[in-house]
């Protein structure tokens, strides 16, 4: 019998905790689902670590190209010819090789024309009647061995924006190798997908080009080939290798690129060497080709028809480029942390002008990319390069293009966001086809920082009340951020991709982690999976394991899922009904959303005082009661005071002293020792914090609820006991059986 009572009295402790404070709302939390262990599906792998690290075997395959292109200017055709020397690192041979045509988007039986909806879209060429999408009439494999090389032509299949290429053998694995040769051509569309463009101006049309190239899909340890179409909504997913570009265009043109300009004698005039050679040495904004130069036949260096510019960038995923007639030029040094330096530059066109619009715009770049080298990861590139279009903003490695119309914080805030994604995903290689969040979320996080600190907060942003904002993140019209932006509502892409994750991110930092452990963790994030692949679950990893906290909860509800989060204060209550000994208080989580609680008491005399509360107080409660010591009565108390966090009920937030502070029964006389001959243990009750608790030698502690009259119970649990009038014994109800204890 003592073995059985044992057994109950340890059964009714592990319900006890969840009973203390009585429900005041019904709650759609569920401790488990939050709390549950089962979050990774898959264990470490040699390739990739369960502590977020690349595994002792990771490996990825490598692509270096080398392209000559040509720009016609008239007809807005590009042509050209690029050998690709591909690197099949992996463990696999591989029989075929894929490859991304994402200029056949613009085809008009492509699968993104297919779902573009009646009302239109950001995606494909706004209703251009246009012949787009890639030419391609031969490709031929390279294969080399010592000093000689052998062409030889192959068969390929083109399905939408993807080709397959066949190989006549297999691809060794382990660092075999293969050239791929192919001539290509196309006609750019004036609006391509808000990422590419023709821009007309008054000196001459911008050509803003990207994703103008034949390029290799990824193959990795996580899918094989990576073969998602390109519908316009899901960008990009490339490998890393280096680029050597030869770009011929008209002599009037000025042309920029992704990477080093190599021949800046056959390009430029005299002067405008020298000035490029000052801007290099200059934190102020150096002119290289001025507003009144545009127009000036000697501010190009031939009278020759064409010319071409050649390029170099390593370690890149991709190149872009823009070329035109109208280009302003000018230039700054960037100075980065290592010592090393770099060029800041822009190009933009006369309407772009004004100390409010792109006059700044190499100032904005210079910050833009010194901050971000200084806070997470030196920047990798020679120059970086801003290009006034007809794009809202893209990015691309080591150029951007943003609106030749954005002006002041406009200006400011695209220039810093196209530009931090140099981090995200230029050098951190996340898939954006499957994964917007990884880059443009994180982005927007480190943007927010990096216009914090942008001239003295020139631009700095007011704090958000994440009350109201909560029904921007947490609604039912919305999938999770987890969503591949092909799958979610085009008009939900900004709060998934961008603002939620970042937000997310910022939650992390300022409310979880705290600055210094979120920064140590993003950092060790960024520098493991620089010029690498990482996956959602090796970010969700690292985290964890350099900050050392389990966020699975967290991943849970704010990424996986879309959870609402409801944090009440449900009842306020003095011990023994006497201000002075101290105050008992309950709160709630009504959703299924747990988060860390701050909770501000202010009281009559005006003394206002804040304490803290782990997320854990949620890991086996819905509701939660503590004490907290007070010398006087309670004026009001606020969960959330800062507004900090998503709460989508803000009216439960809040007691007040007007609401009535609840009654506490006096416990006194109720305690003591209790027996009885047919009860094999002596029950102690107790009182802690005006709950009555029962005690049993050897036994856990279990708390009762009070039922009125001398009735306490743990109902749950089929526990109760009914004191007698005189309060100098009980009945005691235990799993159906009765007994009767008496005082001693």
């Amino acid at each position: 019998m003592n073995k059985y009572f044992s057994i109950l009295f340890c059964g009714l402790f592990l319900l006890s905790s969840s009973l203390i404070a009585q429900e005041k709302a019904p709650s759609n939390y569920n401790y488990n689902d939050a709390f549950g262990h089962d979050f990774y599906s898959k264990n470490g792998t040699a390739t990739r670590s369960a502590s977020g690290k690349p595994g002792h075997a990771y490996w990825q395959n490598s692509a270096d190209y080398t392209i000559d292109v040509n720009l016609n200017e008239t007809t807005k055709e590009i042509s050209g010819s690029e050998t690709i020397t591909y690197t099949n690192n992996s463990p696999d041979a591989l029989d075929f090789l894929w490859m991304q045509l994402d200029q056949n988007l613009f085809k008009k039986d492509s699968r993104g024309n297919a779902i573009i909806p009646l009302q239109g879209s950001r995606n494909g060429a706004k209703g251009q009647d246009i012949d787009g999408g890639y030419g391609i009439n031969t490709i031929k494999l390279i294969y080399k061995k010592g000093r000689r090389s052998t062409e030889i032509n192959t068969t390929y299949s083109i399905v939408d924006t993807r080709m397959k290429v066949n190989l006549p053998k297999a691809l060794e694995a382990n660092g075999g190798t293969v050239g791929i040769k192919i001539d290509f051509s196309f006609t750019s569309p004036d609006y391509g997908s808000d990422r590419m463009g023709v821009l007309e101006t008054k000196n001459g049309r911008i050509f803003t080009l990207a994703q103008w190239y034949p390029r290799m899909s990824v193959y990795d340890d996580v899918s094989g080939w990576n073969t998602l179409p390109y519908l316009g909504a899901g960008e990009f997913y490339l490998e890393y290798g280096t680029f050597d570009v030869n770009i011929t265009a008209p002599a009037n043109h000025i042309v920029v690129c992704s990477g080093a300009l190599l021949n800046p004698s056959e390009v430029y005039t005299a002067e405008q060497q020298n000035r490029l050679k000052k801007a290099e040495t200059s934190d102020a904004t150096v002119m290289i080709r001025s507003e009144s130069e545009v127009t000036q036949p000697s501010s190009r260096p031939t009278n020759t028809p064409t010319l071409t510019w050649k390029f170099r960038i390593e370690n890149s995923r991709d190149v872009a480029w823009a070329s035109s007639a109208a280009f302003i030029l000018d230039a700054a040094r960037i100075n980065l942390p290592s010592g090393k330096k770099s060029l800041a530059m822009s190009a933009y066109p006369v309407e772009s002008v004004g100390q409010d619009g792109w006059t700044r715009s190499t100032e904005y770049t210079k910050a833009s990319i010194e901050h971000y080298s200084e806070k997470w990861l030196e920047y990798p590139y020679p120059a970086a390069i801003n290009v006034a279009g007809n794009e809202g903003g893209m990015e691309y490695p080591g150029i951007v293009f943003c609106s030749y119309e954005s002006k002041t914080e406009r200006l400011w805030g695209v220039t810093d966001h196209e530009f931090g994604h140099i981090w995200f995903p230029m050098i951190v290689g996340s898939n954006e086809r499957l994964h917007a969040w990884m880059d443009e979320g994180f982005n927007t996080f480190i943007n927010s920082l990096s216009t914090d600190a942008f001239n003295d907060g020139e631009y700095k942003e007011r704090k958000s009340n994440m009350h109201r904002m909560s029904g921007m993140f947490v609604n039912d019209r919305l999938e999770p951020i987890y969503t591949s932006p092909d799958n979610l509502k085009e008009s939900n892409l900004g709060v998934l991709a961008y603002y939620k994750p970042s937000m997310g991110l910022v939650l992390l930092r300022e409310q979880i982690l705290g600055p210094e452990r979120f920064d140590e963790a993003f950092t060790a994030y960024i520098n493991r999976w620089a010029y690498k692949h990482p996956t959602p679950d090796d970010f969700f990893r690292t985290m964890e394991n350099v900050a050392g906290e389990d966020l699975r909860w967290f991943w849970r509800g704010w990424f996986v899922n879309s959870w609402k989060l409801d944090q009440a204060v449900t009842e306020v209550k003095y011990v023994k009904n006497d201000p002075t000994q101290g105050a008992i208080i309950t709160i709630e989580n009504l959703e299924k959303m747990p988060m860390p609680v701050v909770i501000e008491l202010k009281t009559k005399s005006g003394k206002v005082t804040r304490k803290t509360l782990p997320v854990e107080i949620w890991k086996r409660n819905i509701s939660w009661t503590f004490k907290v010591d007070t010398t006087e009565e309670l004026t009001k108390v606020v969960i959330d005071p800062d507004f900090a966090l998503p709460d989508v009920d803000s009216s439960n937030n809040k007691w007040k002293a007007s609401d009535g502070a609840g009654s506490v029964e006096i416990l006194t006389d109720y305690l003591g020792v209790y027996s009885s001959p047919v009860f094999p243990m002596k029950i102690t009750v107790t009182e802690n914090s005006g709950v009555l608790v029962l005690e049993a030698e050897g036994q856990p502690t279990l708390p009762l609820e009070s039922e009125g009259g001398g009735e306490f119970s743990m109902e749950e649990a089929g526990l109760s006991i009914q004191f007698n009038a005189e309060k100098t014994g009980f009945k005691l109800n235990l799993g159906g059986q009765e007994f009767d204890l008496t005082k001693e």
